[in-house]
């Protein structure tokens, strides 16, 4: 059951994500009338760093909810071999079946990787694009796809890094956690957004992707599925083998002492 509510809870995030985010451009362009001046964009980064700090509530009242593919990658890693065996039997191949179902079609390329985030995030796009079709067509590769392959493996390997570190040393501080990682990726995000969309999010791509019809192009999947892939597995085994684990630490600080 607990595996259930948490794949539920997946599709239900990142069908919300994309959601916040055309629901966050709206309000700012369309409704107060900004555009890409000054004044807007402060009012777009502040409202989303209240989307994330929304979420990863979201993320602690699910118990292990996530938008985010990549994030789901992580725990996996560092985390025990049962719950890894769940995420990479489970939870991440949910990601991408049942959208080939809805969809109509039935690919089988992905059926083991991200499936139920994937699912939200092309179900939530095709409702935003039916809903408010002047919304755009969602990130876009401007560069080269060795150069996005590189800037989309960068980000996502320094937001990797810096959530590992937050989780280690603030564990218990929810606030100062959400706070400093939120405005991190805010900060990445702007710094790649005119090369890549800065979006350190596969599921979230895929959707804008799909409905472009350029999903399954070697671009999109080599910058924003096997860059931030690599980058997430790279960061975890750089983290773990440069930073030494509590444990480690409280034995060597009590073998020290005596």
């Amino acid at each position: 059951m607990a595996g259930i509510r948490l794949i539920l809870w997946d599709f239900i995030m990142s069908f919300m994500w994309v959601w916040s985010g055309a629901l966050i451009k709206i309000f700012v362009y369309k409704i107060l009338g900004f555009g890409f001046e000054p004044r807007g964009e402060i009012i777009k980064g502040t409202l989303s760093i209240l989307s994330m700090f929304f979420f990863a509530w979201l993320g602690k009242i699910s118990r292990g909810g996530s938008y985010n593919p990549l994030t789901v990658l992580s725990g996996a890693i560092s985390g025990s071999f049962s719950g890894f065996l769940f995420i990479v039997g489970a939870r991440i191949p949910a990601q991408y079946i049942l959208s080939q179902i809805i969809m109509g079609k039935t690919i089988f390329l992905y059926h083991r990787v991200f499936l139920f985030q994937v699912i939200g995030s092309i179900t939530g796009v095709r409702l935003i694009i039916d809903t408010f079709p002047e919304i755009g067509h969602g990130p876009r590769l401007n560069v080269d796809i060795h150069q996005g392959a590189l800037t989309e493996g960068l980000l996502t390997f320094t937001i990797v890094t810096i959530s590992l570190g937050l989780a280690r040393n603030s564990p218990s501080s929810f606030f100062m956690k959400t706070w400093i990682s939120s405005v991190s990726k805010l900060a990445l995000h702007i710094l790649g957004s005119d090369l890549t969309g800065g979006c350190m999010n596969p599921a979230s791509v895929m959707g804008w992707a799909y409905a472009r019809g350029d999903h399954i192009t070697k671009e999109h999947i080599l910058v924003y599925w096997l860059a931030p892939i690599e980058a997430t597995l790279l960061g975890v085994w750089t983290f773990r083998l440069l930073v030494q684990p509590r444990k480690e630490e409280k034995v060597t600080k009590e073998s020290k002492s005596e």
